[in-house]
């Protein structure tokens, strides 16, 4: 993904190829805390969406503070979102959502009461990518070693969402 292109372009892009993020909510003590969770839906428009446990402590800590952020990454590109993040009681979108894996966590489906839907909307991002992944990265930096010329790891733009 070339510098060249639309930076939300990138972004887009990127987003699509993870599967999984780290969540980062703040404790009650004040303390950061990072939960893993599965990306759900792949098309970004600014939200990401997550299915969780009510109960989670993820959840108990976004009712006090919704400010969060969520970091997705690779072997050759990363992403950094920040925004907040919040339960969202819509049958609908959790049925849309719902896949077998899912189920392993919540086998009574979609209808169990335990089950939520966390939307995160980001007010901003931040990108890395490394086009051609982990060996065009390995010589990039072999290069740099080599030559002493400064590593230059790709693309990277902040926007603001």
């Amino acid at each position: 993904m070339a510098g060249d292109t639309d930076p939300y372009t990138t972004l887009n892009k990127l987003l699509a190829e993870f599967r999984f993020a780290m969540l980062t909510t703040v404790d009650l003590d004040g303390k950061l805390v990072a939960h893993p969770l599965t990306v759900q839906e792949r098309e970004f428009d600014g939200d990401l969406w997550f299915i969780v446990g009510k109960d989670a402590s993820a959840v108990q800590q976004l009712d006090v503070n919704p400010n969060a952020g969520v970091t997705l990454s690779s072997d050759s590109s990363w992403v950094s979102l920040a925004g907040t993040a919040e339960v969202v009681e819509d049958h609908a979108k959790l049925e849309e959502l719902w896949n077998s894996v899912v189920e392993a966590w919540f086998p009574d489906g979609p209808s169990d009461p335990r089950v939520g839907l966390l939307k995160f909307s980001a007010d901003s991002a931040e990108y890395w990518d490394s086009p051609g992944g982990k060996i065009a990265t390995a010589v990039a930096f072999v290069k740099s070693k080599v030559t002493g010329e400064t590593y230059d790891g790709g693309d990277n733009a902040k926007l603001d969402l």
